[in-house]
């Protein structure tokens, strides 16, 4: 799932919002707030960005953006309150069955919209919720794409069959702390970690024996997120978890890009440091599961130094170092000539980019040192959103660049920046890595064929009977 990543307005100064604790830190406050609402649709607007509405259904609930799954796009959709184009008619009760039972007043969801984690939240968030959309500027307009999905993921009251299979109620994990319990509501509920984090069965739905271990995502990969310290986010303390969610950023080791950088962009920024806490507490004790995709821990010194301490915030100088490296490097094809070509105006000559033009430094990166290069390649290939709208965007490079330089690359940035010992991935690799479709679970890879099989089994069936009550009548 990759939707649009919208501008954001950013205020200066902390607005209370009518809820405990709910007053903004780190000098972010909380738009569509004001004094001038009740306090229950001031708590609305925070739900609405805890629950990251705002990445399918965009800053103005209009909605309109893609969301990619293995049966097609499927279009979010108008939630302003325009009584033809949104759900200006929706009753408080409409409201909690779409959020609980992926029903709308005239048809079934998908559950792109994820209303399997929803269905837990409380009643008092869904009124809130209910009474803040309520308050939005209505978006009079038809949608400009609609969803419209092959045979039989066409017919909507599947999802009634979805629902019987996946749509279970779950119990939280029992002697959890108070905080851990609202990090847990947080985690599995409003904020649907698992939808992106936690893998999927053969139908579709949460398989929770790999919760939070991480899962494909179109051309990305949600991590694990569980605290094993291989593969997961065991080496995190609490605090660099709070301070990931807030700004996207993690001391050189990681950047929230893609994704989860619009997740981070459009609600986990705006979360209170109590509920960002909440979280963090939570995700450190959530049951460690290892993968196999192992994150290589290597130590500070074996990481490439700062030219000099100055030389990231000197623009003048980068620009000048940039062109020596470059006349240096050798053939234009070498991995340094490339990496200096395609990446070095923005990341700098060695890594450390320009952090004051929101330039992201890569040293030390965890994309950077996994076993699978995947991530890395995709990023190299189809680029990157920033976390907030003063980031800027990496444009991709897959049509500039061939699979060899785009290997080159990857293997230069791996060994340099990621201070592994070696890098072999190949043009072959990445290949595979760029031409990868994403993995059809064999209900909806052959959908279509049981579906017609079914239907000449209804219609074979249905003959009999017919056959058998003519010849009885005969008899």
């Amino acid at each position: 799932m990759k939707p649009t990543l919208k501008p954001l307005s950013v205020m200066l100064t902390v607005i209370a919002i009518g809820t405990s604790g709910a007053s903004m830190a780190e000098g972010i406050s909380l738009p569509n707030v004001s004094p001038a609402n009740s306090d229950l649709v001031n708590k609305g607007a925070y739900i609405a960005r805890a629950a990251d509405c705002m990445a399918c259904h965009g800053e103005d609930y209009k909605g309109g953006s893609p969301i990619a799954t293995p049966m097609g796009d499927i279009y979010a959709t108008n939630i302003t309150p325009s009584k033809r184009y949104g759900i200006g008619n929706y009753t408080k009760r409409d409201l909690e069955k779409v959020l609980r039972e992926g029903r709308a007043p005239t048809h079934w969801l998908y559950p792109a919209m994820p209303y399997s984690d929803y269905q837990g939240m409380t009643d008092e968030d869904i009124d809130a919720l209910f009474a803040y959309l309520q308050t939005v500027e209505s978006v009079d307009a038809p949608p400009e794409y609609k969803t419209k999905l092959p045979f039989p993921f066409n017919i909507r009251s599947l999802m009634i069959g979805w629902n019987v299979i996946n749509l279970k109620e779950t119990m939280p994990p029992k002697n959890l702390t108070a905080t851990q319990k609202r990090g847990q509501y947080l985690v599995d509920h409003l904020e649907h970690c698992g939808t992106c984090h936690t893998p999927r069965n053969s139908t579709m739905g949460a398989d929770t024996q790999k919760y939070l271990a991480g899962a494909p995502l179109g051309n990305w990969f949600a991590p694990n997120i569980t605290p094993d310290k291989d593969s997961g986010i065991g080496s995190w303390s609490e605090s660099d978890i709070v301070t990931f969610l807030r700004t996207g950023e993690l001391d050189g080791r990681a950047y929230a890009g893609g994704p989860m950088g619009e997740a981070v962009a459009h609600s986990t920024r705006y979360l209170t440091d109590k509920d960002l806490g909440a979280i963090a507490n939570y995700l450190k004790s959530v049951p460690t599961i290892k993968t196999d995709d192992k994150v290589h821990q290597v130590a500070d010194h074996n990481f490439v130094k700062p030219l000099n301490a100055s030389i990231t915030h000197d623009l003048i100088a980068q620009k000048d170092v940039l062109q020596r490296a470059k006349e240096s490097a050798g053939s234009n094809d070498s991995p340094k000539a490339l990496y200096l070509a395609a990446c070095g105006s923005c990341h700098g000559v060695n890594g450390y980019a320009q952090p004051d033009a929101k330039y992201a430094p890569i040293v030390g990166l965890s994309s950077i040192r996994r076993d699978r290069p995947d991530m890395l390649i995709n990023i190299i290939a189809h680029g990157i959103d920033g976390a907030s709208n003063t980031s800027p965007s990496m444009p991709g490079f897959a049509k500039d660049l061939n699979a060899a330089q785009i290997a080159g690359i990857t293997n230069y940035v791996r060994v340099n920046f990621g201070g592994i010992q070696d890098s072999k991935v190949s043009a072959a690799e990445v290949e595979r890595v760029l031409s990868a479709k994403p993995d059809q679970p064999f209900l909806i890879k052959y959908a279509g064929i049981l579906a017609a099989l079914g239907i000449i089994a209804v219609i074979l069936i249905i003959g009999f009977i017919i056959w058998r009550l003519l010849r009885s009548r005969r008899v």
